[in-house]
């Protein structure tokens, strides 16, 4: 299974992703950069964490224009693995390939800690390597992360459990005190409709390995090799 790891300018936690990929699931993977204009030949895009393009106007406006989001707009459009991390996620609400936006966070200040997040929906190629309900300890590190969207999509998010992940105390319970930004019902991760293509604000790369204090987040790209393998319906045509 190909992975590529768009680099934006302003990308800073591509190399994480990268290594994660390379080191830790052992698959092949490129860095793709945003001028490209095709990602033929790749299974799962990851656009990562950071300040493309400094974060200029608003996360993620910028970035939506470059022009290898054209190409992982029709990725996806064909069934292709699509993963965004942070900023990442910001690029992807912003492009509309995910619904909802993300704003300021409650307080206005920088959060950078390890969470607990709740797997909602544990049947995604995203989500196959876990349990649902299972409570994950993965880091976050954004000022731009309260996920807000208008009541219509908030329900149809719910009715069709494209929520995947949402902050938690160490029992599971999405409660206010555990929520670190202020996101509408303590969402931290949505899918689109189809499932193929997931936005999360906390880091999984950053939580790959025991050393870094939590390998949960390694549940998340062990879950799309496994689906991948057992299913292949994810897998666009190239």
């Amino acid at each position: 299974m190909k992975f590529g790891v768009i680099r934006f300018p302003g990308s800073n936690c591509d190399q994480d992703a990268y290594f994660v990929v390379r080191d830790v699931l052992k698959q092949p993977v490129d860095y793709i950069w945003h001028q490209e204009t095709s990602v033929k030949g790749y299974d799962c895009i990851i656009l990562p964490g950071g300040f493309s393009y400094g974060d200029y106007l608003r996360t993620g406006a910028i970035a939506r224009f470059s022009p290898v989001m054209s190409a992982t707009q029709e990725f996806a459009e064909r069934g292709g693995l699509v993963i965004g991390i942070c900023n990442g996620f910001q690029v992807l609400c912003e492009a509309h390939l995910l619904p909802g936006a993300l704003i300021r966070n409650v307080g206005l200040k920088f959060r950078c800690r390890q969470v607990q997040l709740r797997v909602d929906n544990a049947d995604t190629p995203w989500t196959c390597a876990t349990t649902e309900g299972q409570v994950l300890t993965i880091p976050i590190a954004h000022g731009e992360g309260c996920y807000v969207a208008d009541a219509d999509t908030l329900a149809a998010l719910q009715a069709n459990r494209q929520i995947v992940f949402r902050y938690c105390d160490e029992s599971g319970a999405p409660d206010l005190a555990a929520n670190p930004n202020g996101s509408m019902l303590n969402i931290a991760g949505v899918c689109n409709p189809t499932f193929n293509v997931l936005g999360m604000m906390p880091h999984p790369e950053r939580a790959s390995e025991s050393i870094l204090g939590s390998a949960d987040g390694r549940r998340i790209f062990e879950s799309v090799l496994q689906s991948v393998q057992q299913t292949g319906g994810f897998v666009p045509a190239h």
